[in-house]
This record gives structure tokens, C-alpha cells and sequence, in this order.
């Protein structure tokens, strides 16, 4: 598929010479080596993406994309599509869990109406309140079980909006979140086109779906793989089978990682986006922490296919960014001890055999 721009370019991280001052940094801090496991490997992340051994994470954006599809009119999901713009409404008024752990963790919180398919009524920025940007390319996609779910130009714009969403916000982090009746079927898709998984493996309960709701959802992702056989590209499979806010999504992700910005993933959706934009990208993948594992079947075989691995296992599977939001505090915790921890000579202490 041809864009009418380029996209983002993510160069590679790799810097041996600031990789080894990191490591021994973390190996001379006060404790045995290796002590603090896997928050020393998240301290050595963090200090690679940011380029130095004394990373500070700033004016951190969750930002959480919103769109509707086609496909849940085929009874994909448990709940109807008017959940989408309600539960925007919802976050704008700070009521979901995403805008509670938010709140929280002093997260800036900004809402991206990507495509959903009721009109979400503009209203002016206030200090400390959610930001609402409106970024709509339709009212919802088509229904991909009988064809694209978006055009080729629908898809470039949805690409586009993602960019410019975070060329806009300040910071160095972003934290990814995504709310959409029916896009956990967007990730299963995704991951069977993408990745050859097969759909009765990545195909879960999303928001509830009993085990007969589950086997319709399969039949009607097979009907969506199948009237989609040639989008196997990248950027084809995107726009055949995504949606609105998994583009948009792919669109930001790739502008964060060009900016060397720490990208945290959420769930099974967020990491559909990441994996699309991987595919165009790989070194994408050097700038994402993955917050957790969900109780999504997919998510599992997906992270697997990104050799990513997540931070928790909580069983969580609300999305809208809440395991970025609750795996927050421990990417914080990482850039502290690296900052903040004395070395054994710095404190005084004996090292051991000393």
C-alpha cells in the first residue's frame, strides 16, 4: 500500500559503549549482583532509549484512541457499539479505570476519537482534566467479513492523525490505551494475517462472550480472512482489517518511537498496533516496555511473536491503558535506582571478599 507521506523512521538503538556504562552502573550499585532481577533489565532499557545512565522520565502522556467497527454488528462482542462513546464520555469525566490510575500516577490523559460512530461533542481544555482531540476518519469502519474494513486513503489518514496526535504532546513517554466494541477481534485478525496464528488459538471472550458467542466470533474472523485473502502486507492487512484506532494507534507509535520517546504497551489491541508498526519498523520494539500479559489468549501468542516480556500477569483484561497506568510505577522505580542508588565505593560499603 502506498502513503502520500513517509513515515516515521526509527533508527537503532544500539550504543555499546553507553550499554556498558549502564551495566556497570547497575552491577556497582549496593546489592549483590543482579538483585534487583528484572528492574535492573528495565533500568538498562529505559537508559538506552533515553541515551544516558542518568534517564528521567518526563511529562508521561497515556493517551487512549477510541474508534467502532463494522464487525460488531456480527455479534463479535458481548456488548452493543454505544458502549464506545459511552465509555469516552466516561473517561472524560474521569470516572473509568484508566482515568483513576491516571489520576493516580499523574498521568496526563488525553482521548482520541479516532472513528467512533456517534459524534463526541468538543469541549474546551481544562488544567488537570482529560484532553479530548477529535480526529475522526469516519463514523466506525466497514464490516470486514465482506470486504476492506477501510480505504487505503482511510488508513493513510488514520496513519497521519497518530503522528500528529504525538508531534503535539510534550514528554518522553507515552503510554498506550485504546477503547472500541469489537477490536479485540481487530487483534486476532492482525495476529493471524500478520503471524500465522491460527484464529481458534487467538480467538478469547473479549468483554464477555460466552463459549457459543466465542465460536461466532470465529466463524466471522474466518469470513473477515477470507474476503481479505490477498491483504497480506503489513500496511494492506492494516487497513483490511484494522480499525480506526488500532491505525491511528500505528501511526502514533511509530512517531514516539522516530522521537526516542518510551512507548508502554497495555494489552491485546495495543500490541496489535505495535506489531504492525514492528513490521514496518523492527527497531520499534527497542522503545516499548510491555506492561503486562492478559487474560486474552491472543495476547499471550502475540507477545511471543514480539519476544516481548511483559512486566505483569494479573489477569487483567479491561484495556484502555489501565496495565500501562498500575506497570507505571515500576519503570519510575528503575530510572530512580539508577539515578539515585550509591555505588559500593560512593557509600562506603565493603564488596564482597572485600
Amino acid at each position: 500500500m502506498q502513503l502520500p507521506f513517509e513515515l516515521p523512521r526509527a533508527a537503532d538503538l544500539s550504543d555499546p559503549a553507553l550499554t556498558r556504562t549502564l551495566q556497570h552502573q547497575l552491577d556497582h550499585k549496593t546489592k549483590p549482583l543482579g538483585a534487583l532481577g528484572r528492574l535492573e533489565a528495565l533500568a538498562l532499557q529505559l537508559g538506552q532509549i533515553l541515551g544516558t545512565d542518568q534517564p528521567t522520565l518526563q511529562a508521561p502522556q497515556m493517551v487512549v484512541f477510541a474508534g467502532d467497527h463494522g464487525l460488531a454488528a456480527r455479534g463479535v462482542s458481548a456488548y452493543p457499539s454505544d458502549v464506545t462513546w459511552q465509555m469516552v464520555e466516561n473517561f472524560l469525566a474521569g470516572g473509568a479505570a484508566v482515568s483513576v490510575l491516571a489520576r493516580q500516577h499523574g498521568l496526563a490523559l488525553t482521548v482520541v476519537d479516532c472513528g467512533v460512530a456517534r459524534d463526541i461533542a468538543p469541549r474546551a481544555a481544562t488544567p488537570g482534566q482529560p484532553q479530548l482531540l477529535l480526529h475522526k476518519v469516519a463514523p466506525g469502519t466497514q464490516d470486514a467479513s465482506v470486504g476492506p474494513a477501510m480505504t487505503a486513503a482511510q488508513c493513510a489518514q488514520a496513519l497521519h492523525n497518530g503522528m500528529e496526535v504525538v508531534r503535539a504532546l510534550p514528554g518522553n513517554a507515552l503510554l498506550l490505551g485504546e477503547m472500541g466494541i469489537g477490536n479485540t477481534s481487530v487483534a486476532s485478525l492482525l495476529l493471524a494475517r500478520l503471524c500465522g496464528v491460527s484464529l481458534q488459538d487467538c480467538t478469547g471472550a473479549g468483554t464477555g462472550l460466552d463459549a457459543a458467542g466465542i465460536e461466532r466470533k470465529r466463524a466471522v474472523l474466518a469470513q473477515a480472512l477470507a474476503a481479505n485473502a490477498t491483504a497480506t502486507e503489513p500496511l494492506a492487512a492494516l487497513a483490511a482489517l484494522g480499525g480506526f484506532e488500532v491505525a491511528t494507534m500505528t501511526g502514533a507509535v511509530l512517531q514516539a518511537a522516530q522521537e526516542r520517546r518510551v512507548i508502554v504497551v497495555d494489552g491485546f489491541i495495543t500490541s496489535a498496533a505495535v506489531l504492525v508498526a514492528a513490521r514496518l519498523q523492527p527497531a520499534v520494539l527497542q522503545r516499548c516496555v510491555f506492561a503486562h500479559s492478559s487474560g486474552e489468549p491472543g495476547h499471550a501468542l502475540m507477545l511471543a511473536q514480539l519476544q516481548a516480556k511483559p512486566l505483569l500477569d494479573m489477569g487483567l483484561r479491561l484495556g484502555e491503558g489501565s496495565g500501562a497506568a498500575l506497570a507505571w510505577p515500576l519503570l519510575q522505580s528503575a530510572c530512580a535506582v539508577l539515578r539515585e542508588m550509591a555505588s559500593f565505593e560512593a557509600a562506603g560499603v565493603a564488596t564482597q571478599g572485600g
